[in-house]
């Protein structure tokens, strides 16, 4: 394995065993632990907070909260909170959501990289601690705003990295431009990270920067099990879910249109309809599950992560899709 590894949590386990599981990555060295808000299963930042509470040294991240759903002087504050308790241990990993979700939530985003990079400097300069911010962009405005902090907390600038976890090209070269690190996401062929690199190097290059000044974590959604074909159904069954509720993960990795929208209609949309998933499942080919995540033995799954380093990935972050997480947690740790 990768001398530095993660793992990210979806909405699953329990709360109360990702705490137990987060102390247990810690003890074996693992380089961060990510919470992703996925749908509306679970609060990251909640569950950030027992995190930080429960460790010392294993940094701590979001993998990804939206920039819709919070405007930039309460990401701002919330990651300043964290690092009160965290302290230098806090990535603000953000996103720029997905439909139908944010629609349902009578959202609409409009000029999303426009958006993206305003959001990103409007955070920057309050972390930073700037005694007073007013930006009025196309999108995000603010207006003569600082972050007080907690009574007692000496105004330093927070040490707290600002990534984006981007999938189209388009969103790549603005991260690569503006942002400390580039979450590569999970449910993506190697030959998808391989192009988003490239991309991430075209905007790096535009800001005067290197590839190399930019961290680039991949996740890698993984399931675990002796059994290959049990693993392979879990992995199976969750690519139809994000294929069908989530087209951009469809077309980042080149699936035709017509046949995302045939896996939405079996599906039903989201939430899927009762025995949508399983219909669905029959359209998704074992090509592409195993083209989008990694699933089997240790020995199998070990090898197979390297696909997606040596595409460009800087070190992987297991995304556990199988239910025996304190098991990763053992076979994926650093060596």
């Amino acid at each position: 394995m990768s001398e530095l590894v993660g793992m990210a949590f979806l909405d699953r386990p329990g709360v109360d065993r990702q705490i137990k599981l987060v102390q247990q990555l810690e003890e074996l060295g693992y380089h961060s632990a990510w919470m992703c808000e996925t749908r509306l299963a679970r609060d990251a930042f909640s569950i950030l907070g027992a995190f930080a509470h429960v460790t010392n040294r294993i940094k701590l991240g979001t993998s990804i909260v939206n920039t819709w759903t919070r405007g930039p002087a309460l990401m701002s504050v919330t990651f300043a909170t964290l690092n009160e308790i965290a302290p230098g241990r806090m990535v603000m990993g953000l996103g720029a959501y997905w439909d139908p979700l944010a629609w349902k939530q009578g959202i609409e985003r409009t000029k999303p990289l426009i958006q993206m990079r305003e959001y990103v400097e409007v955070c920057r300069r309050l972390l930073a601690l700037e005694d007073s911010v007013t930006f009025e962009g196309q999108v995000v405005k603010v207006r003569d705003l600082r972050l007080d902090l907690g009574k007692g907390v000496e105004r330093n600038p927070l040490p707290v990295p600002i990534y984006v976890g981007a999938t189209g090209p388009k969103m790549m070269q603005l991260s690569g431009e503006i942002a400390d690190g580039v979450i590569l996401n999970g449910l993506t062929s190697s030959a998808h990270t391989r192009s988003s690199v490239e991309n991430i190097e075209v905007g790096a290059n535009r800001a005067g920067r290197k590839l190399d000044d930019i961290d680039r974590p991949q996740f890698i959604n993984v399931s675990l099990g002796d059994d290959e074909q049990a693993a392979f159904e879990d992995a199976h069954r969750l690519v139809t879910m994000y294929l069908g509720q989530q087209p951009h993960i469809g077309q980042a990795s080149g699936l035709d249109e017509d046949h995302i929208k045939r896996i939405n209609e079996e599906l039903g949309g989201w939430p899927a309809r009762p025995g949508g998933v399983e219909a669905a499942m029959k359209l998704v080919d074992r090509r592409v599950v195993e083209a989008l995540t990694v699933s089997g033995t240790p020995d199998r799954c070990r090898a197979r992560l390297h696909e997606w380093i040596d595409a460009g990935g800087s070190y992987p972050v297991i995304v556990p899709l199988s239910d025996n997480y304190e098991k990763m947690c053992e076979v994926f740790a650093p060596r």
